[in-house]
């Protein structure tokens, strides 16, 4: 089961996620966001960084591993990560924690002695989903987690009450989101089914499964305008006015996706603009 990737946007659609598995969080918890990064030289790959709000003074930067096989050295290369990470943006934040999410006690490395200092202080939270409670009292993003550690046999009965849960408790849109990350741990967990198989045992009405891939699509929508703009802008050096912005974020995704292709061919911003006003 690709784990990482559901944790990805578990953590993309609710970046305070992270805080409700912690005993203290910081008061600005609302204004971190979620991001992962490269640190070079050597090359490390960090699952998840939470970076605080940045009109907010230097503040805390929390590193996230979501582990779900066992590896004996990953605490050497977390710390290693997070320090390397830590060093090279030491003006940006006055501290950092790291918090490892397991699905149980059993997965974690055995040797820990050589980090006894930090896994025993208060930076380092070890998270282990099995011992969260049941899974119906939990937050609901929370749950959410719980369910990719849910056997096969369970997971069907579980994933429908929290689908019937997230209609009462969130928003329409939230829901949708919920609904979406149901679908997809599910179709993970039960490999060998279909998404419309999944969606279908899961009671998801055929107009539920259309409006989602319609927000699916105006997020591509979104993403895609937003990369263009920024190669608009590298290209010619310069900031784009809001009717142009608003112009090009505004086309359908396929005109979008030409577009990302001509600009390589315009030479000055009235080539854009004309670009534009054909379509």
């Amino acid at each position: 089961m690709r784990r990482d990737s559901i944790f990805y946007k578990l953590f993309q659609q609710s970046p305070t996620l992270l805080f409700e598995l912690l005993t203290n969080s910081p008061l600005n918890a609302k204004g971190y966001r979620f991001d992962s990064v490269a640190v070079k030289e050597p090359k490390f790959e960090i699952d998840g960084v939470f970076l605080p709000p940045e009109n907010a003074g230097a503040g805390i930067v929390y590193f996230c591993e979501v582990q779900f096989q066992r590896d004996e050295q990953l605490y050497e290369r977390v710390f290693a990560e997070s320090s390397l990470y830590f060093y090279r943006n030491r003006a940006r934040f006055s501290d950092w924690q790291a918090v490892i999410i397991y699905p149980s006690r059993g997965i974690e490395q055995s040797d820990i002695y050589p980090h006894r200092s930090l896994l025993n202080g208060n930076q380092v939270h070890r998270v282990y989903l099995d011992e969260l409670g049941d899974i119906r009292q939990l937050p609901l993003w929370v749950a959410l987690m719980v369910l990719t550690t849910v056997a096969e046999e369970q997971a069907l009965q579980e994933a429908r009450y929290l689908l019937e849960r997230s209609s009462v408790e969130q928003s329409e849109t939230a829901s949708r989101a919920i609904i979406e990350m149901i679908t997809t741990i599910m179709v993970y967990k039960f490999e060998q089914l279909s998404q419309r198989d999944v969606e279908q045992m899961l009671g998801i009405t055929l107009q539920q499964t259309r409006v989602y891939r319609e927000i699916k699509e105006e997020g591509r929508q979104e993403e895609a305008g937003n990369l263009v703009i920024r190669q608009l802008t590298k290209r010619f050096r310069q900031e784009f006015s809001e009717e142009i912005r608003f112009s090009v974020s505004s086309l359908p995704l396929p005109v979008i996706e030409d577009l990302s292709e001509a600009l390589l061919d315009f030479t000055s911003v009235a080539d854009l603009q004309a670009w534009l006003e054909a379509r």
